[in-house]
């Protein structure tokens, strides 16, 4: 018997989702001559996780910040501002990547929500546990007729066969991120603009978060060995969990990132001109409809900083 809240589980359905253990089996198959084939696909409302950008731009060959222009709309994930992201979609809800005949045009690459569906992934491991505790929600949507199909399949074997678990490893760290900053609760507050901010593009424009990492405004601040270097600047995994290493710094006071003597005092000067910055760019941002304007105007004013160091 599973142990998870109704309340808990993250979905949107009007139909109440089934709370189901490892092991249980589900009746489902999706294929090409099901007479819903794309339906899901022409409702597209799906959350994107940090690793889903890193396989979107295999998919597009395109870099972080490209991924995020052309194929994602941002939203807020609580209160306090922190930032997601979603699938971009038509007007209509249609995703972008689905074609009529072929369906998803990203199959290899498609995100997590895609492979799990009609699944849902509630396996989280809690710091002071040794090992995750699986459980999973099963959603039955009127327009999803793969239920109907005469297959059983154990949820294990489910996993397997869409090839989630490479997906799930590296979702992980994310997942803990947020279920922290959720369990700490109010009393913390708001983190600022700033380490929000980063979170967003630690977590999603991680080609960005790379350069800003290897430039010596960065190594002004961190000490860093060659190798830790040398991985971020190759490897967009362990650009990844380099990311959250340092937003668990930022957010949670973590620390495992040697800092510089004196860096902490300097940047307490620095960010009063930052704040002052931040505030024309909020002022801007509530002038126009653009959800990105706030991001774009920073890169700019990053970039002006960046040629007047040079």
């Amino acid at each position: 018997m599973s142990d998870i809240k109704i309340e808990d589980i993250p979905f949107k359905s009007e139909v109440m989702p089934a709370v189901l253990d490892p092991n249980a089996e589900i009746k489902f198959k999706c294929h090409k001559g099901i007479s819903c084939w794309n339906a899901c696909c022409k409702q597209a409302d799906i959350t994107l996780t940090p690793y889903d950008i890193l396989r979107l731009k295999q998919a597009t060959g395109k870099d972080s910040s490209g991924v995020l222009k052309d194929h994602t709309v941002p939203f807020t994930m609580d209160a306090d501002g922190v930032p997601g992201i979603k699938l971009r979609t038509t007007d209509e809800g249609t995703c972008l990547f689905m074609d009529e005949e072929t369906g998803c045009t990203i199959y290899e690459n498609r995100p997590t929500a895609c492979r799990y569906y009609p699944l849902g992934n509630l396996s989280l491991k809690k710091a002071d546990q040794a090992h995750e505790n699986q459980h999973f929600v099963l959603v039955k949507e009127d327009h999803c007729k793969g239920h109907e199909e005469d297959r059983g399949i154990n949820i294990q074997d489910y996993r397997a066969e869409q090839k989630v678990e490479d997906y799930d490893q590296h979702n992980i760290e994310y997942f803990q991120l947020i279920l922290k900053k959720k369990s700490m609760g109010p009393g913390v507050g708001k983190p600022p603009e700033m380490s929000l901010q980063l979170f967003f593009m630690a977590a999603y424009d991680q080609d960005r978060f790379r350069r800003f990492v290897l430039s010596d405004a960065f190594k002004n601040n961190y000490t860093l060995d060659d190798k830790t270097y040398d991985d971020i600047a190759n490897d967009d995994v362990a650009c990844l969990y380099f990311g959250y290493r340092l937003l668990r710094q930022v957010l949670f006071n973590e620390k495992t990132i040697a800092e510089v003597d004196g860096a902490l005092e300097k940047r307490a000067e620095e960010r009063k001109e930052v704040i002052e910055m931040r505030r024309k760019l909020e002022i801007e941002k509530s002038k126009s409809n653009d959800p990105y304007l706030s991001y774009k105007l920073e890169v700019e004013e990053e970039k002006k900083r960046d040629d007047k160091e040079k």
